[in-house]
């Protein structure tokens, strides 16, 4: 499927980018459309407009912690937002994203994509279970798009939040719920900023996340 150039200048108004960025972030357009067909990377549905369900998107957790240097993205899969991140830090000219993806196929992908890019990402073939504690103290911000609900985040990210990471978690509709949830389990200092790509999604900036003591 052809990416809509509509699209891509709509994205880059919601989040301007620089030209070389803007190039780079073509290239990783170009081949995830190239790898799709083969590895399912994203949902072919939202390839036509890729720049703003994936490349704005991801760009815009950038803007919310942009002096920050030492990102990790868990559960990576086809490289939103941690590819994206990644060619930031590149632009930025120091820092580093972790990015931890079990599925080898799409590992595969993410090496291939920063070679291309030369976004700034290190590729952690493994479960986020087995890799997550070697990052504890080592990261400024943690973020992880589409992957579990809150309850399962904040137990992943427990050491993180604890010793001062930032959370960063795109939520849709059901955040209200899930912060519902949580809270009968976890004491959470966060707050949401509104998406800019899509009116019924909320990104949660989480700060800090306690367990109850009698949970």
């Amino acid at each position: 499927m052809t990416v809509d150039n509509a699209d891509r200048r709509r994205a880059l108004r919601l989040t301007p980018v620089s030209r070389e960025t803007e190039e780079r972030l073509a290239l990783l357009v170009a081949e995830l459309e190239r790898w799709q067909a083969a590895k399912n990377l994203v949902s072919s549905a939202t390839l036509a407009d890729v720049w703003t369900r994936h490349i704005a998107d991801s760009l815009q957790l950038f803007s919310l912690a942009p002096d920050s240097r030492r990102w990790l993205d868990l559960g990576s899969g086809g490289g939103f937002p941690g590819l994206v991140i990644g060619i930031c830090l590149a632009e930025a000219g120091e820092g580093q994203i972790d990015l931890v993806e079990s599925n080898s196929r799409k590992c595969a992908f993410l090496r291939h994509a920063a070679r291309v890019t030369g976004a700034r990402v290190r590729v952690h073939p493994s479960r986020i279970e087995d890799a997550i504690g070697n990052f504890t103290g080592k990261v400024d911000v943690v973020t992880a798009r589409a992957l579990a609900p809150l309850p399962q985040l904040l137990g992943w990210c427990e050491e993180l939040l604890r010793t001062g990471t930032l959370g960063l978690f795109p939520k849709g509709q059901h955040l209200d719920a899930e912060l519902t949830d949580s809270a009968r389990y976890w004491k959470i200092q966060a707050t949401t900023v509104s998406s800019v790509t899509d009116d019924a999604a909320r990104i949660l900036v989480v700060r800090s996340a306690e367990r109850r003591a009698d949970s």
